[in-house]
């Protein structure tokens, strides 16, 4: 049998192509994907209960959290209000490319892994085995500083309580959100994703009123802090440094791709998460950020200290407090805390299924790849659980020593895995045409194609590129290894994987060729459903589909 399929039902209009088996509609749920052979340990399957608001949420959720809140401070403070919108503008248009892409791949392949798997498959073993580790081994490490900052995020209230008492709080929830398996995961994400969708929402309409002089002793601000003290701060080295930055905020909108897997009706979820990705970062951090710098200035001290998830001096509760708003920071403080558990929570599974998929395909211990009936992979939410255990260093005197070097094996891993998803997509369009398939048999065609992936591949190639000279030439001051590595520790580590991947193997070819890419195996959403497909577009309802696009 022929995997070629077409999208005609009739014998008319398969006649000219006897070669190639026709799209029949099958019973939802059902699973038609063939047999991978690289898969080394067959397990049960995920469980698949992740509807289309959940898919959305974690879109956004995933993104959203103390990396906007608090982070985006010290890169105002670093590169000006120009500087901080125009590089999260240029972060947000590569990533949209690159989950575009990702869309197209998790729709036509909703696989246990999804990007790991696409790059094993598509790209080489060896680089997938190299991206895939170093993206399990940054969440791993990201919990224990997310759950370290829930913790600060308290101290807001009651700094004479021991941190221990929250994290141990925290720690046990997550355990908690664990035992519901996926759907407790999609439904906690939700929740959390709506909460800080609406403080970012509140925060915008605040920021007009004080910009206008609605509120507060500064009267009408307008453009003013762009003039003085300026747009820009540190030239050249200030702009590049927002990069940093705005790839740890921006960091987790990809999840929605490796949730394809454990999605309901990934052809009808999964476009339209990643369709509306993008607007919703584009509204939540484009406009808050833009709006930010006009009622901010950068040369305000507090902003030294906005790091980590130093909550009282996130720059938006200082907009608050410069406007002389009193109670309102307790409540901004509340949605940071929200949005930190959200992240720790998008923490237990981006590890455990990227762990799990490679456990699967042999590139980690067997028992990694276990899942449960329930469909939860239970020895990788194990793992994870324990890594978080290390959030109790928080209460160590250099503390803050330790998570700069946890948090420095995770600082390009985004990086990679947006530049690697744009190479698996550019190679699977290549492999695609060459075994004898057009555009026309893809159930969802990335908005801006093979370009755009292009155009995601570059600009991540040059996001690393000034990440490399911020950290070989630091703001105000003189070359620092310890400071380098701190920036770069991953990309020697991905380097290391690489190639101690090949010589394990002993298999030194660069990359998969076209005509020998398996384009077959996990193709389930070719099989549609009626009920699956999206709403045909009409002038009818183009309010509610733009109305959706944002809420």
């Amino acid at each position: 049998m022929s995997d070629s399929p077409t999208k005609g039902i009739s014998d008319k209009e398969t006649a000219p192509y006897p070669d190639r088996e026709t799209v029949t509609y099958a019973p939802r749920h059902s699973d038609v994907e063939t047999g991978d052979h690289g898969i080394k340990v067959v397990t049960a399957p995920l469980a698949r209960e992740l509807k289309g608001r959940h898919m959305q949420m974690i879109a956004i959720g995933g993104s959203i959290g103390a990396g906007l809140f608090v982070g985006s401070g010290s890169a105002l403070h670093t590169g000006g209000p120009a500087s901080l919108v125009l590089g999260y503008i240029i972060v947000g248009s590569m990533l949209l490319c690159t989950v575009q892409a990702l869309g197209e791949l998790a729709v036509l392949f909703p696989v246990n892994g999804a990007f790991f798997t696409y790059i094993v498959r598509f790209v080489d073993p060896a680089f997938g085995f190299a991206v895939g580790w170093d993206y399990a081994i940054s969440w791993l490490t990201v919990l224990p500083f997310e759950l370290v900052a829930a913790g600060i995020t308290i101290g807001f209230w009651r700094e004479d309580l021991n941190i221990g008492i929250w994290i141990s709080m925290f720690l046990v929830l997550l355990c908690i959100i664990q035992i519901f398996g996926v759907r407790g995961y999609g439904e906690v994400e939700f929740i959390l994703s709506v909460i800080k969708v609406m403080g970012c929402i509140g925060f915008i309409i605040l920021a007009v009123v004080i910009d206008c002089g609605g509120v507060g002793q500064q009267g009408y601000l307008g453009a003013k802090y762009w003039h003085d003290p300026g747009a820009f701060a540190n030239g050249f080295k200030g702009f590049c440094s927002v990069f940093v930055v705005a790839a740890f905020a921006f960091g987790g909108t990809e999840l929605v791709g490796l949730a394809a897997a454990e999605a309901e009706t990934p052809r009808k979820s999964i476009p339209t998460a990643t369709k509306q990705v993008f607007w919703r970062i584009t509204f939540f951090y484009v406009v808050s950020l833009f709006l930010l710098g006009l009622v901010v200035p950068y040369t305000n001290d507090n902003l030294l200290n906005s790091t980590g998830a130093n909550s009282k001096y996130s720059p938006f509760i200082i907009a608050i407090r410069l406007a002389s708003i009193k109670g309102l920071p307790s409540v901004f403080n509340v949605i940071i805390t929200v949005s930190v558990v959200s992240v720790a929570n998008s923490c237990t599974f981006g590890s455990t299924r990227t762990m799990q998929a490679l456990a699967e395909r042999g590139m980690a211990p067997k028992a990694l790849a276990y899942v449960d009936s329930k469909g939860r992979p239970i020895w990788g939410i194990i793992v994870q659980l324990a890594f978080g255990l290390l959030a109790f260093i928080g209460e160590a005197n250099n503390q803050s020593t330790v998570f700069n070097w946890l948090l420095a094996l995770s600082g390009l891993s985004f990086f990679f895995i947006w530049m690697a998803i744009c190479m698996a997509h550019i190679r699977f369009r290549r492999a695609w045409k060459v075994q004898g398939h057009s555009k026309s048999e893809l159930p969802y065609e990335a908005m801006f194609g093979v370009a755009g992936s292009w155009y995601g591949l570059i600009l991540n190639i040059l996001c690393m590129v000034a990440t490399f000279y911020v950290a070989l030439f630091p703001l105000g001051g003189d070359p620092d290894p310890e400071a380098f590595f701190s920036y770069y520790l991953a990309a020697p580590i991905v380097i290391a994987l690489y190639l101690g991947w090949k010589i394990y193997t002993r298999d030194w070819q660069l990359w998969i060729r076209s005509k020998d890419m398996d384009i077959t195996s996990g193709r389930r959403s070719l099989v549609l459903d009626p009920d699956d497909m999206p709403p045909k577009k009409t002038w009818k309802n183009a309010p509610l589909r733009a109305f959706h696009a944002l809420f």
